[in-house]
């Protein structure tokens, strides 16, 4: 009759062993997400392709200069909810051609920064200028993998108002 028992019970248990290991699993899988999400964005990437996607230029503007100049791409690397939109929304009323705001995934940038490639520093200085002056203005160098690419265009960082 024991043997019987037992015979019964033998299910039950890989049941239970097999739930046991399948949330040390899910745990594992828990912490790991924990330690490593903002270390290593892998969407950051997936939000540039978005971000310097080609935005035709306006037909007619009274500001030439900024609209012939490039486009801005505008990331959020704040708290605030919204705050790349802002930026975006101002600059396109300044007469500047701008792609889709985005969010950036990293908490690397605590300053107001606009990121400009050779060659684009006084386009940079105009987007600086149209902002209120706030921002930092700084070349971007091959070693910021981090930051979204707007390709052919300056990069405004906004961390607050």
């Amino acid at each position: 009759m024991t043997t019987e028992r037992e015979t019964n019970r033998l299910p039950l248990r890989a049941g239970a062993m097999l739930l046991l290991a399948v949330a040390v699993v899910f745990f594992g899988l828990g912490i790991h997400h924990l330690t490593t999400s903002g270390d290593n964005d892998e969407s950051a990437p997936a939000t540039s392709a978005a971000v310097s996607a080609p935005v035709p230029a306006p037909a007619s503007n009274t500001q030439a200069a900024p609209a012939a100049s490039g486009k801005v791409c505008v990331v959020n690397a704040g708290e605030v909810s919204g705050l790349a939109g802002t930026v975006t929304r101002t600059l396109k009323e300044k007469g500047f051609t701008t792609a889709e705001p985005a969010n950036l995934q990293s908490n690397s940038l605590n300053e107001n920064t606009i990121f400009y490639h050779p060659g684009q520093e006084a386009v940079a200085n105009e987007v600086n200028t149209a902002l209120g002056g706030g921002y930092s203005v700084e070349q971007r160098s091959a070693g910021q993998t981090k930051l979204p690419a707007c390709t052919g265009g300056v990069l405004v960082v906004a961390v607050n108002q």
